[in-house]
């Protein structure tokens, strides 16, 4: 592919990512808040959630598969338009006061969050072997625009049909999905080869069982798992502690900062410094966002330790996304992909599910305990291949 039109597919895909995580980041502000108002069992506060997670879980193989028959461009145009349809299922679903009808919804939009996770392989592809990593960090630098634009979209449109609440946020939603469609119809990106489409390679556990892939793809999912729990019942606690609306909404537009704003530079950092160590870094970040989420739950607690969280996030699921692509050929990139994402979904999915009820019965303390195991795999996965003596290119 031509540089130029490498770097402008990057760049459109990178406004997409924007478009993308402002309806996540709008909906992490809102769904357990929603699902509160309409669960009459308040266990299944976070039902919605974790559905949404569930059919990204099971939508994130037929994704990769279906991209690689007809395009990257036409998959992810069927997949913002299965979540527009979503978006105003769910404000039908509040105008309605019906759970199962919500749950129905979160569920359609959680089908392009699996579609969404491949537009930084998608940069990753439009890219030259020194640019890739470069290109997978700005493609995510586009979700630094959606801490701005997510929690405000949810804070201006909350009341757009009072008192009615939220159904305005789920409407402006639908119309954000039809402006990824509109901006995918501007990018150019060579449709699959017949080699592409027809090759299988190696067999699936074989590629599963290379020490980096088993590194690349558990670490980010432990990432993602533990930034899930945490980030789902953040508002939660939030609320049980008197904090408004809007401090929660301020509460995640850091996060979200932190999980998008290093990526101006992190690819920069992992072809200076090494992929392990930047996703050592990001182990640690992890750690500190415990001990500063232990310490008390004053605001900047909730503020300064969502934050942390974001940055270890972003140096995790980078520098595991930047591994995963050494572990493949062009023929395995679909059910590598696919199967990479599919254990994070999976893990996701669980951790949407379990978090609502244990900040119900056990409390914020409990959780934020029980998110330990899950850094500590990472780190010790990180370290044990640093020091394993096994060669691991800074950036592909």
């Amino acid at each position: 592919m031509p540089i130029d039109r490498a770097r402008r597919n990057v760049l459109l895909l990178a406004v997409c990512q924007a478009l993308s995580m402002t309806t996540i980041s709008a909906i992490f502000i809102i769904i357990a808040l929603v699902g509160n108002m309409l669960a009459e069992d308040k266990t299944l506060t976070t039902l919605p959630v974790a559905l949404q997670f569930a059919s990204a879980m099971v939508t994130t193989l037929p994704a990769s598969f279906y991209m690689k028959r007809v395009g990257r461009q036409l998959g992810f145009i069927t997949g913002a338009g299965i979540a527009c349809v979503g978006a105003l299922v769910c404000a039908w679903a509040v105008f309605d006061r019906s759970f199962p009808l919500f749950c129905l919804g979160a569920a359609l939009v959680g089908c392009f969050n699996a579609f969404a996770q491949y537009f930084r392989f998608a940069a990753a592809e439009a890219a030259d072997d020194r640019f890739r990593a470069k290109a997978i960090s700005l493609v995510l630098a586009g979700g630094v625009v959606a801490a701005v634009t997510g929690p405000n979209l949810a804070i201006f449109t909350k009341d757009l049909f009072a008192p009615v609440d939220y159904a305005g946020t789920y409407i402006a939603l639908a119309t954000v999905f039809l402006a990824i469609i509109v901006t995918m119809l501007f990018i150019r990106m060579p449709r699959p080869t017949k080699a592409e489409r027809r090759g299988t390679g190696r067999p699936l556990m074989e590629i599963a069982r290379q020490p980096v892939f088993i590194v690349a793809a558990l670490a980010a999912t432990a990432s993602y798992l533990a930034m899930t729990i945490l980030m789902t019942v953040a508002p939660l606690a939030m609320a049980e502690c008197n904090f408004t609306f809007s401090d929660s909404a301020w509460v995640m537009q850091g996060h979200i900062l932190g999980m998008f704003a290093p990526s101006f530079f992190t690819g920069h950092l992992i072809n200076r410094f090494g992929v392990l160590n930047v996703m050592l870094a990001g182990a640690v970040l992890f750690i500190a966002t415990l001990a500063v989420d232990l310490a008390g739950i004053d605001f900047m607690n909730f503020f300064l330790g969502m934050t942390l969280m974001g940055v270890g996030w972003n140096f995790l699921f980078v520098g595991g996304t930047t591994l995963l692509t050494q572990t493949h050929t062009l023929a395995e990139r679909a059910k590598v992909q696919g199967f990479n994402d599919f254990l994070i979904w999976t893990s996701v999915m669980l951790a949407a599910f379990a978090s609502g009820a244990l900040q119900t019965g056990l409390g914020w303390t409990f959780v934020n305990f029980g998110v330990i195991p899950v850094v500590a795999v990472a780190l010790c996965l990180i370290v044990w291949l640093k020091f394993s003596g096994r060669p691991v290119a800074a950036a592909v």
